[in-house]
């Protein structure tokens, strides 16, 4: 009998892979195992040729990044990502976390060495302690008489005059109301030999003419002598007695004003030498307004101080009279 008969007993007698057919179960199934018993067999052919099919789609991936590899792609595309460059749609990348960036230039004190550091470091801390120092000399000298002044009073006067002087009468409670007159006269040795006195010279009169009218007065017209003349009086008592260090060198500036003032104004004359000086003030009280009720005395108060000589100041002036002479002759 032919062996692919579907009705021959031998066919049927054979163990499939569903096992022997049976009473039970149909030709129809036994014939569809045995139709399909050889693509089962052959299931691990075709999930191999699928793998085959698949392995050059998910192969293709790691071919072409070996190729990138050896040519260097990553590496590239590596740099420019740790150096921060700009992506395809021009944002700046943030560098990877291990990547080490460039430390930034110091500049100021922090580019100096060590040890220049630290000398600049002492010669600020020494600017800013003498900063303080003047600022709490200064603000003593201001403030009202408290414990320290009256305990430290000539050190604060030391440091603060001349040159750090300061004057706030204009916003004291009580502001200076009174017009002060300086005048100054001389005793002069003429070129015959005789010594004659001059007539008074209103140096506040003739600093106010200056002044008056002048859109840029000059420092000294409007302060110098008012200065000289207020220095004066807060540093002599009513004797007029110089009172330490400072009324000494009073003195000696208000003649060397004088000297400059009378020879501005020729007083000595011709060949003549300024031996002695003298001052006096004339001081006016301002009148009150009518409405404040104040009452003041208009008679003037007049203090004349005592001859004061001038060899010192002149000396070198009749030395340079005598070279003149000498060097005409």
């Amino acid at each position: 009998m032919d062996a692919y008969d579907k009705g021959s007993d031998a066919r049927q007698g054979q163990d499939g892979p569903g096992g022997p057919a049976g009473p039970d179960r149909p030709d129809g199934e036994a014939d569809a195992a045995e139709t399909t018993a050889p693509e089962a067999d052959g299931a691990p052919e075709a999930a191999g040729a699928r793998e085959a099919a698949d392995v050059p789609e998910v192969a293709v991936v790691p071919e072409a990044a070996g190729t990138a590899e050896v040519a260097g792609v990553p590496e590239v595309a590596g740099a420019a990502e740790a150096a921060g460059a700009p992506d395809a749609a021009g944002a700046v990348r943030p560098a990877p976390p291990g990547t080490v960036q460039p430390a930034a230039p110091r500049t100021g004190v922090a580019a100096l060495s060590p040890r220049y550091q630290v000398g600049a470091v002492v010669a600020l801390a020494v600017v800013a302690v003498a900063v303080c120092a003047h600022i709490g000399m200064v603000f003593l000298h201001l403030a009202p008489s408290n414990t320290l002044t009256k305990q430290h009073g000539d050190v604060v006067d030391e440091w603060v005059f001349p040159e750090f002087e300061q004057n706030w009468k204009l916003f004291a409670p009580n502001p200076l109301q009174q017009n002060v007159s300086v005048q100054v006269r001389a005793e002069v040795s003429t070129a015959d030999g005789e010594i004659r006195t001059t007539g008074w010279y209103d140096l506040s009169a003739e600093d106010g003419r200056a002044i008056d009218g002048n859109p840029l007065p000059s420092h000294t017209q409007q302060n110098e002598l008012r200065r000289a003349w207020d220095f004066f009086v807060a540093s002599h008592d009513s004797d007029d007695r110089p009172v330490g260090l400072r009324g000494t060198l009073s003195e000696t500036y208000l003649r060397r004003i004088a000297l400059l003032r009378l020879d501005r104004d020729g007083a000595a004359g011709p060949g003549g030498v300024v031996e002695r000086v003298q001052y006096r003030s004339r001081t006016t009280n301002v009148e009150p307004p009518p409405w404040s009720g104040e009452k003041v005395s208009d008679r003037p108060t007049v203090r004349e101080l005592p001859w004061w000589s001038v060899s010192a100041e002149t000396r070198g002036a009749k030395s340079g009279q005598a070279a003149r002479e000498g060097g005409a002759a």
